[in-house]
Order: structure tokens, then C-alpha cells, then sequence
């Protein structure tokens, strides 16, 4: 390619606090529209904010985190511009003094990505468009704390932005300070992506793409819009400076709107807001309260657990999957047989219901017992996958479905004789076929015993008639 691709991306991240940043009302999610509003969060006349004191805890937390310089002094301005769900027709957010600088995440490539800065800001309302002529708007996220984490142009490709992203969300939801969850709006992305000769020093005109509700979708957005800049410049034209929509189902990038720049906002101090002093000995009793990172438990599971690194980068870049299969394994001393279980199996039902590992009704003391059941014969590992089936659609243990269904593992020689003289008379050919040198035909008669029996039959044992009978 002869062109460079410089990428930088902005993520808002909403911090979990309970009421707004600068008053009291709720920030819980799926409310009836405008109902957790006040005269501050929709900007009467008169009214003052006050700064919710648990917002800077999960900054500075989230900041160090992702390791940030944290900022002795940091001011609030009003970042002025009119849209329909902005009440006050300006935003309150962080400009030239923001809480965090200077922190950076590091790829699984081993790449490093800076980070440019971490500042606060009021989230605003959102716009419901019920047709071509009329939009609603509700106020109820208006004043919701965020947190924007802005990275240096330093990403290359859009599996790289994947790449961040990921790790960056397993961080901030290691530090408790969001639950990250993309579909109620507590994290949001931006991306702005630019192209330039090879070595080229000065950047080419970014465009910036916003409405992407995945990282998938910003893998794809970002490949989209790679390809239309270089498409656009190979044929004479110019790449404008420019915010533009990603259209998921037509899988392409339309403009929106000219991009602003800075001074299009005329920023200035929030006169209502003193300023936020933060001395070294806070910082360093929340650094305290950090638990152990992505990266920090990565290394420990490998070395603790003797995993492969593929598995370990699935179980912890969910903490509460990583929690779940600490548990697990704690109750059943088999890290590999759990971590392949809990990947194979478990991944694929949450999936499939597309729920988190905290909502589902399998805990780590039913699967401990059930792959109890397993390694000692008690019921096999095909009928192993329909018991984890059945926790998960109805929270019964282990034992109980076992028992109510009778899923116990055939082991009486004399039944499992009985069943293999059945098949190996209705099937001479094959028969001969194994006797003549094709012992892939075992699998044919392993496959129908375990049919007869409903998969419960012992397979050793079943192997051992087999080639006893057969040989």
C-alpha cells in the first residue's frame, strides 16, 4: 500500500455512579423518558451545578489505570453549540486542563498506543426520530458522567483499533468505575482516520465516523473508510474534513455534517465551577483500590494455570468471566478441562441468549460438579454437554437432571456385550471391512452403540468389547 493509515480513536466511557455529575438525579438505565431530569441537568435559569465528588474517584481510578499523569489541577469550561438535546445549549466538559494526560494501553501485538488525554464531561440528551418530520427528544441522559479517553494518532490498522478497544474496555470494567455495556450507551466510539503518502511527515484531512454500536463495527467502519479516502485520492479528489455516519446494514459511510474545530466551540472557564484540586496522597489511595489488570492477571493465569495464551486472552477480557472460571477451578483443581469447557461450551450458549456470565443460571458450583460427574465416569462428556444445556436453560444442579433423566453412564459389561453382538450381526460388511485392515470402521460402531443407548454408554468400556468381539 503507498499509503499510510493514521487512526485515532475517542471513547466515551460513562462512569457508574448513581446520580448525575452535577445533581442528584438518577443515572439508571431505561427509565420513561424524561422523568430523571431536574431544573439543573435541563438548565433553568439560576440553577448551579454541584460536582459529584465519586465522579473524580472513578476518573483518577480509571486514569491511573490506564496509565495516566493525573492532573493537580484540572478545570471545568462550556463547550458552546446548539442541538436539540443540549437544554443549555452548551455542554460542560474538560478543555485545556483535563484530569489525565499522557497514558497509553499496549497492544497483544506488543505495540503501544498513547493516550492523549482522559477528560470529564456531561453527557447530553438523545434524539428518538419517530419519522421523517418528528423527533423526540428525552433529557433523561442529559448530565450523565462520562469520560472521554482520547489516543494519539498512532493506530495503523482497523484491527489495531479492535485490538485497543478491547483492552481498553477490559480495563476500565477491571476497575469497576463502568460497566462498559455498548448497548445502554455506557461506552460509545468515535474514530477519526486519516491517510498520507508513505513517510510523509505532515497528516492528511481526518474524517471522523461516529453511529458504530460494536467494535466489530468499527473494524468494519474504519476498513470502509480506508478504502473510500485512498479510492477518492487515487482519482484527483480531496478527502474533506468532515463527521460522517456509519450505515451498518449498508455497510458504508455517509456525511453527516463539516467537522467543527476547536475555537467553532469558543470554550471558556465554567464560571460556576471552582476549580479541582487533587493532591498526591488522594491519587495514592486510590491507586490503592486498583485490583489486578488485564495484563497483570494474563501473565498469572499462564504461569498459575499453565494455559495457553489463546485461552487466557478469551477468559480475561471479561472480569467476570475470568472470576467465574477462578471459582470454577477452585472447586475442581482442572484449569485446562475448565477453561475448554467454559470456552467451548458455556461462550457458546451466553451467545446464543447474548447474556453475560453474571445473568446466566449455570454457577461455578454446578459446572465444578458436573465435570465431577465426568472424570469419574458418572456420566460421559457428550451427555455432559446436554446437562450444561439444561442448567443453563432452567438452574436445576447437576445431580438432579442426571437423575430425573437418567443420564448415568451405561458400565455393566454384560448390557454393553449384549447391545455390540446386536450391531456387529446387523452389520457383517462392516465387520469385514474392519477385519480386513479399515479400522477407521470402529467409529461406525462406537457411533451406533452410543445411538442405542442414548450416548450413555462408557466409551473405554465400549471400545474394549469392540476390539475384544473384533479382533
Amino acid at each position: 500500500m503507498k499509503y499510510d493509515i493514521v487512526i485515532g480513536l475517542e471513547v466515551h466511557v460513562q462512569l457508574k455512579t448513581r446520580t448525575k455529575i452535577f445533581c442528584g438525579c438518577d443515572t439508571a438505565f431505561g427509565a420513561e423518558p424524561n422523568t430523571f431530569v431536574c431544573p439543573v441537568c435541563l438548565g433553568f435559569p439560576g440553577v448551579l451545578p454541584v460536582l459529584n465528588h465519586r465522579v473524580i474517584e472513578y476518573a483518577v481510578k480509571a486514569g491511573l489505570a490506564l496509565n495516566c499523569e493525573i492532573a493537580s489541577l484540572s478545570r471545568f469550561s462550556r463547550k458552546n453549540y446548539f442541538y436539540p438535546d443540549l437544554p443549555k445549549a452548551y455542554q460542560v466538559s474538560q478543555y485545556d486542563e483535563p484530569l489525565a494526560v499522557n497514558g497509553f494501553i499496549d497492544l497483544t501485538n506488543g505495540k503501544r498506543i498513547g493516550i492523549t488525554r482522559a477528560h470529564l464531561e456531561e453527557d447530553a440528551g438523545k434524539l428518538i426520530h419517530s419519522n421523517e418530520r418528528i423527533s423526540l427528544v428525552d433529557y433523561n441522559r442529559t448530565g450523565i458522567p462520562l469520560l472521554e479517553i482520547v489516543s494519539e494518532p498512532d493506530i495503523s490498522t482497523p484491527q489495531e483499533a479492535y485490538d485497543y478497544l478491547t483492552n481498553l474496555k477490559a480495563i476500565i470494567e477491571y476497575t469497576g468505575v463502568s460497566d462498559c455495556n455498548m448497548e445502554e450507551g455506557s461506552l460509545r466510539c468515535d474514530a477519526n482516520i486519516s491517510i498520507k503518502p508513505n513517510g510523509a511527515v505532515m497528516l492528511g484531512t481526518k474524517a471522523e465516523i461516529k453511529n458504530m454500536n460494536s467494535f466489530r463495527a468499527v473494524e468494519r467502519a474504519l476498513t470502509h473508510e480506508i478504502q473510500r479516502q485512498i479510492k477518492l485520492v487515487d482519482q484527483g479528489g480531496k478527502v474533506v474534513q468532515e463527521t460522517r455516519l456509519w450505515d451498518e446494514k449498508k455497510q458504508t459511510t455517509s456525511s453527516m455534517r463539516l467537522k467543527e474545530e476547536a475555537h467553532d466551540y469558543r470554550y471558556f472557564p465554567e464560571p460556576d465551577l471552582m476549580p479541582v484540586r487533587i493532591s498526591q496522597e488522594y491519587v495514592q489511595n486510590i491507586k490503592e483500590t486498583i485490583p489486578e489488570l488485564p495484563q497483570a492477571r494474563m501473565k498469572r493465569f499462564v504461569s498459575q494455570y499453565n494455559l495457553p495464551e489463546y485461552d487466557v486472552q478469551i477468559l480475561i477480557a471479561d472480569k467476570d468471566l475470568a472470576d467465574f472460571y477462578e471459582e470454577t477451578v477452585r472447586l475442581f483443581n482442572s484449569p485446562k478441562m475448565v477453561s475448554n469447557w467454559i470456552i467451548t461450551e458455556m461462550l457458546c450458549l451466553l451467545g446464543e441468549e447474548r447474556i453475560g456470565i453474571r445473568e446466566c443460571q449455570v454457577t461455578p458450583d454446578y459446572l465444578s460438579q458436573m465435570l465431577q460427574m465426568i472424570e469419574t465416569g458418572i456420566i460421559s462428556g457428550k451427555i455432559g454437554k446436554d446437562v450444561l444445556a439444561e442448567i443453563f436453560r432452567n438452574g436445576m444442579s447437576p445431580e438432579q437432571i442426571v437423575k430425573e433423566k437418567g443420564l448415568i453412564q451405561i458400565t455393566d459389561t454384560n448390557e454393553l456385550e449384549s447391545v455390540i453382538n446386536k450391531i456387529l450381526q446387523e452389520n457383517p460388511r462392516v465387520v469385514e471391512q474392519y477385519r480386513e485392515g479399515k479400522k477407521q470402521a470402529l467409529g461406525f460402531f462406537v457411533g451406533q452403540v452410543m445411538r442405542l443407548t442414548s450416548g450413555k454408554a462408557q466409551p473405554e468400556i465400549v471400545n474394549e468389547i469392540l476390539k475384544k468381539q473384533l479382533e
